[in-house]
C-alpha cells in the first residue's frame, strides 16, 4: 500500500467541517424526511458530496473535496487526506457490514478516514465518527469484512481486541493473520474458523456436495486425512466427531449427515498384524489398518505446522510420526472393545 507523505491538513477545522456536515444532513432530513429516505446506498454519496462542499467554503477544504464513487474506498476525499466512507441502513439500528479487511480498493494518500452513517429509518438520523473507533468485529460474506457500530464504547474496538493499532493493521503485509490469531484464541473445544487466512489454500470450494456422492476413492482419501488429523476420532468422547465433521464443511465443502457411521458401521472383525491375528477388533481400527499405508503417506505429506494445528501442540518432521502414534494410542486406552489391543505396539509393528 502507499502511504501518503503529504502533511497532515489541520484536523480541527476537518472535524468542524465534518460536524458542521452531520448538523446540516440531520436539518434537511427532519425538513424532508420522505426525500432523504430514499437515499439508500450509494444514492446518499452526492448529496454528502454537496454538502460539504458548499460548508467547506473559506475552510482549508475548500474546492478540494472529491466524490469518488465505484468500488473505491472512501467514497469522499478532501485535501487528497482525509476520507469519509457512507453508509446507510433502513433499519432502526446503528450497525452494518463495513469494508473489507484487506482495503485492496483503498485510494491512495488518503490517510485518516471518518464513517457518516445514516440512519434511514423514522426517525432519520446522520452521525460520524473516525472509521477505526466504530468497528466492533470482523464477519466473513465473500471475504472478511469489518462491522461498523456507530454506538460502540470506546476501549471495544477488534483494534483494541487484537492489541494492535489500526493503522499499524491496515499496512501489514498480511492484515487478516492477526485477526485469525485472535479469533482462534476465543474458540472453545471442537470449534474452528470456517475462513481461513490468506496463508492457508485448502478454503473451500465454491461447491457444496453431499457426502453420498462422492466417489469410493475420495471418501477413503478423506477418511486417511480425518484419522490423521484427527486423533480423537480413536476415544470414547461423545464430541469426538465435531472437530472433523466442521473440517468437512469449512475445509473441503462437503456435508455429511452421518459422520458416525463413517467409522463405525459394519461391526468388528479381524485384522492381520506382523505375525498376529487380532479377533474383536472396532470397526475405526479396521479401517486404520487397512488403510495404514495410505495414512502414512498422508501424514507424511502433511507439513509439521499444519500438523502442529491440528493436534494442539508443535510437532517436527522427524517427530511427527511417532507423535501421531501417540495420540492414537492415548486417545484408545479408554475404549473398553479395544482393551485386548495394544495399538501403540500394533502401530509401531507396522511402521517398521
Amino acid at each position: 500500500m502507499i502511504i501518503s507523505a503529504n502533511p497532515e491538513p489541520s484536523r480541527i477545522e476537518f472535524d468542524f467541517l465534518l460536524n458542521s456536515t452531520i448538523e446540516e444532513l440531520n436539518s434537511q432530513a427532519k425538513k424532508s424526511a420522505k426525500t432523504v429516505s430514499a437515499l439508500t446506498g450509494n444514492k446518499l454519496e452526492p448529496l454528502v458530496k454537496d454538502v460539504m462542499t458548499d460548508l467547506a467554503v473559506g475552510s482549508p477544504f475548500e474546492n478540494s473535496i472529491e466524490l469518488i464513487g465505484g468500488q473505491k474506498f472512501p467514497d469522499i476525499v478532501a485535501k487528497k487526506y482525509y476520507g469519509v466512507e457512507v453508509k446507510t441502513t433502513t433499519q432502526n439500528h446503528w450497525k452494518t457490514t463495513g469494508n473489507s479487511v484487506l482495503e485492496t480498493t483503498r485510494v491512495d494518500d488518503v490517510e485518516r478516514i471518518f464513517m457518516l452513517f445514516a440512519k434511514l429509518a423514522s426517525p432519520i438520523e446522520f452521525r460520524c465518527r473516525p472509521y477505526e473507533e466504530c468497528l466492533s468485529e470482523v464477519v466473513v460474506t465473500h471475504s472478511p469484512r469489518y462491522l461498523i457500530d456507530m454506538n460502540l464504547e470506546k476501549g471495544k474496538t477488534i483494534f483494541d481486541k487484537i492489541k494492535t493499532p489500526y493503522d499499524t493493521l491496515r499496512k501489514n503485509e498480511n492484515p487478516i493473520k492477526p485477526i485469525v490469531a485472535y479469533y482462534k484464541s476465543k474458540l472453545k473445544p471442537g470449534e474452528d474458523l470456517w475462513w481461513i487466512d490468506q496463508e492457508n489454500t485448502k478454503s473451500s470450494n465454491l461447491v457444496i456436495k453431499v457426502w453420498n456422492n462422492l466417489s469410493i476413492t475420495e471418501k477413503q482419501e478423506l477418511k486417511n486425512k480425518a484419522m490423521v488429523y484427527f486423533p480423537e476420532l480413536f476415544s470414547n468422547s461423545s464430541e469426538k466427531f465435531g472437530r472433523f465433521a466442521i473440517w468437512l464443511v469449512t475445509r473441503e465443502a462437503i456435508v455429511c449427515p452421518n459422520i458416525r457411521d463413517m467409522f463405525t458401521a459394519g461391526g468388528k472383525g479381524k485384522i492381520v498384524v506382523g505375525k498376529n491375528v487380532f479377533s474383536n477388533v472396532p470397526r475405526i481400527f479396521l479401517h486404520l489398518f487397512e488403510n495404514f499405508d495410505s495414512i502414512i503417506e498422508t501424514l507424511i505429506l502433511t507439513s509439521p505446522s499444519e500438523l502442529s494445528e491440528y493436534w494442539g501442540f508443535k510437532t517436527t518432521e522427524k517427530r511427527k510420526v511417532s507423535d501421531w502414534i501417540e495420540l492414537v494410542a492415548e486417545n484408545s486406552k479408554k475404549i473398553s472393545d479395544a482393551k485386548h489391543l495394544n495399538i501403540r505396539e500394533m502401530l509401531k509393528t507396522m511402521t517398521k
